[in-house]
């Protein structure tokens, strides 16, 4: 059996995809709150976000103009917080103006995402979130690629109740099939499964810890199980 390379994701114990079908289901929204669930109980986290087109991490957890610094191991990520428990990696750290437009082919893509797997020196953590693009497009294939010798432990789905976007994660799910990813779970966001909260979207839009501020919300509790389910089946 091929041993997994080394490198910069050395020190990282378990690594998730969160996947969805369409835009706008709150993908980078779970991600987000997954990551804040995670450092809430204990672990060390990281999110790389490869929605190389749409990079909305940074704002989501209020740290949209770092600088991005160097080290003999290659880049330090951004930390979202004091303790350095929850550390950030996205385009949107490295372009000038937040508001410009992303226009870049395919190669282009794969080789930063390639930067972004080698080169970010993580250190210790317990999750690295990978935070995709909607769909399955050449982000998904580059990330797939690049961890080829990194073991990913699975991926969460997010979709909404539509019917157009259940349509689209059953694509998702053959896409996992397909690529040997195992389905850790599937989020239905904005229902039942994961409430729809005001107090989370402007929590997101001022860069607040949701689960910390409102722990009385109906929709705290939906995200706290969420994460539960999913460390328990990354750690059993």
């Amino acid at each position: 059996m091929e041993r997994p390379e080394k490198g910069n994701l050395a020190q990282v114990k378990h690594v998730v995809l969160v996947l969805s079908g369409k835009g706008g289901v709150g993908k980078s929204t779970i991600t987000t709150e997954l990551a804040l669930a995670f450092t809430h109980a204990g672990k060390k986290v990281g999110i790389l976000d490869v929605d190389l087109c749409g990079p909305s991490i940074p704002r989501m957890l209020s740290v949209c103009k770092p600088e991005v610094h160097q080290c003999d191991a290659g880049w330090v990520p951004v930390f979202a917080d004091a303790d350095q428990r929850l550390a950030l990696m996205s385009i949107g750290f490295l372009m000038e103006d937040s508001d410009e437009a992303v226009v870049w082919r395919g190669p282009k893509k794969t080789a930063l995402i390639g930067q972004f797997v080698s080169d970010v020196a993580w250190g210790e953590l317990d999750v690295l979130l990978v935070d995709t693009p909607p769909g399955t497009s050449d982000e998904h294939i580059a990330v797939l690629e690049n961890l080829r010798k990194h073991r990913v432990d699975g991926a969460v789905l997010v979709t909404t109740p539509q019917a157009v976007s259940t349509g689209d994660v059953r694509r998702e799910i053959t896409f996992c099939k397909k690529t040997g990813i195992r389905i850790l779970g599937i989020v239905e966001n904005m229902s039942g499964c994961v409430p729809l909260d005001p107090q989370l979207t402007a929590s997101l839009e001022q860069g607040q810890d949701f689960l910390q501020a409102f722990p009385e919300s109906s929709t705290h509790s939906a995200i706290s199980e969420i994460a539960n389910t999913v460390l328990s089946s990354l750690e059993a």
